[in-house]
């Protein structure tokens, strides 16, 4: 016989964040899958377990093809959450497995797609990741988000608004930190995030989130960390 009189359990629900990479395929899809499968030879992990959104959104009801193209990105180990951009309705669509579609995300930017040691000197320069940490030489632009769930990333330079780091361990700004900062994407409750100048958007650990009106207006512009403590992120000088 339950005994009703105990106290109920508190319910414990936190956010999560996580950034999706969307891919927009064009037509003719078989040549835009030959470019994906160089891809995938270049930079063999860049995909692996990535949630994907696939946008449809450049492609008609009758491009050539794509009845056949979602199950060949699935042959390729490409992980699709979700599917914006086109009609359920479409024939060549009908032998497809749907998935869900998320609501509410916001785009964050480009992301750099790693080359090959071999690619052409005309290629934008890629960070290189030593020690299990990816070095970002030079500053983030507004709109560029940095994507690197496998450790720390660590920026010579400032971050802009409107920029965006994300990394599975902890985030360091050698610079003015201005954009958003996410750090421990993949659960990592110690990771933590240090500026030299902190004005950040906004700072996440492990999920939990601070905006810029919640920081000290004493610690905007002097050399902090952030860190996660009972599930609230406190920001302190390092100064």
């Amino acid at each position: 016989m339950s005994d009703d009189s105990r106290p109920l359990p508190r319910i414990r629900a936190r956010g999560r964040s996580f950034l999706a990479l969307v891919l927009s395929p064009e037509a003719a899809l078989d040549d835009w899958l030959r470019g994906l499968d160089a891809q995938i030879a270049r930079s063999p992990s860049f995909f692996a377990g990535k949630p994907i959104i696939l946008d449809l959104g450049l492609l008609s009801a009758d491009a050539e093809g794509l009845a056949d193209f979602y199950p060949a990105l699935l042959e390729r180990g490409v992980r699709v959450i979700g599917i914006e951009g086109g009609d359920r309705s479409w024939p060549a669509l009908a032998g497809w497995d749907w998935p869900d579609s998320f609501e509410g995300g916001r785009a964050s930017g480009a992301v750099a797609i790693p080359e090959d040691d071999a690619a052409e000197d005309t290629q934008p320069p890629q960070p290189a990741a030593p020690a299990g940490a990816l070095i970002v030489e030079g500053p983030v632009r507004s709109g560029q988000s940095i994507l690197y769930p496998d450790g720390d990333v660590i920026v010579i330079g400032s971050v802009a608004s409107g920029a965006e780091i994300s990394a599975g361990g902890s985030v360091h700004v050698y610079g003015t930190l201005r954009g958003r900062a996410i750090a421990g994407m993949g659960g990592q409750a110690g990771a933590r995030i240090f500026a030299t100048v902190m004005k950040a958007e906004l700072v996440a650990i492990d999920g939990y989130y601070m905006i810029a009106e919640e920081v000290d207006p004493a610690l905007t512009s002097r050399a902090v960390q952030a860190l996660l403590e009972d599930d609230t992120i406190v920001v302190r000088a390092m100064d």
